[in-house]
């Protein structure tokens, strides 16, 4: 069974520095329908004004990743963490029994545009961490390429959750097949362009969620982004 997400039916939050569009259930959006989906708990797709961000705030018990778009997000933690991140890199933090952490656009010109992903772990209580990784273009045209697991396979960053997480870029004649186990949910965020998902065409924003089925097939593509989500079986 498939079921398509528009992109419209999100939350949505406009703070002036920051304007968030919600997938699931946070902060002052609330819907019992959109609370998580399988162990995936949060998609936020943040814009962040140029010279502002988030403060320093904690976090524990969470597999968090971030995903950026377009400018650079600055990262800093209370694990000694200082890092730019820029398009094409990947950065997971797992909050453990507690990190702090403060998320900036220091460019005074450019809207800092991300996916900020939380997945629920299975283990708790562990030291905090934090990893990143560049995953280019070149990696994810026209196929999927796993840029989140739980063993760090295929150059991955590794996530304390039993998930894992596969990008790809799609554009014309490009097509890619994934393998699904039926009693795993999975989930195809598209964060832009126009793509076919096992016959559905999605646009910008739009999700699938996908249960007992045992194939994705992503066709059709038109200046497509994506991410799919491999999540753990209730």
């Amino acid at each position: 069974m498939l079921t398509v997400r528009k992109s419209q039916d999100r939350g949505y939050a406009d703070h002036g520095w920051l304007k968030s569009f919600h997938s699931f259930s946070f902060a002052g959006y609330y819907d019992p329908q959109h609370m998580g989906f399988g162990n995936l708990r949060v998609i936020n797709e943040d814009r962040i004004a140029p010279g502002t961000g988030f403060g320093t705030h904690g976090h524990r018990d969470m597999e968090i990743i971030s995903y950026v778009l377009s400018g650079e997000l600055a990262h800093k933690d209370t694990l000694g963490n200082i890092k730019g991140i820029p398009p094409g890199d990947v950065q997971r933090m797992s909050a453990g029994r507690g990190v702090m952490h403060s998320e900036f656009n220091h460019a005074q010109d450019q809207t800092t545009h991300f996916l900020q992903i939380w997945i629920e772990p299975n283990v708790t209580g562990i030291d905090p961490g934090y990893e990143q990784k560049r995953f280019p273009d070149a990696d994810k045209r026209g196929k999927l390429r796993l840029v989140a697991s739980s063993d760090g396979a295929e150059g991955s960053v590794l996530i304390h959750a039993d998930a894992r997480l596969y990008a790809g870029l799609f554009d014309g004649a490009e097509t890619a097949t994934l393998k699904l186990d039926p009693k795993r949910p999975a989930y195809v965020h598209l964060i832009r362009g126009e793509l076919t998902v096992n016959g559905q065409k999605l646009t910008g924003g739009d999700a699938a969620r996908m249960e007992g089925e045992a194939e994705l097939k992503l066709s059709e593509g038109k200046d497509a982004e994506v991410l799919v989500f491999d999540l753990a079986a209730d």
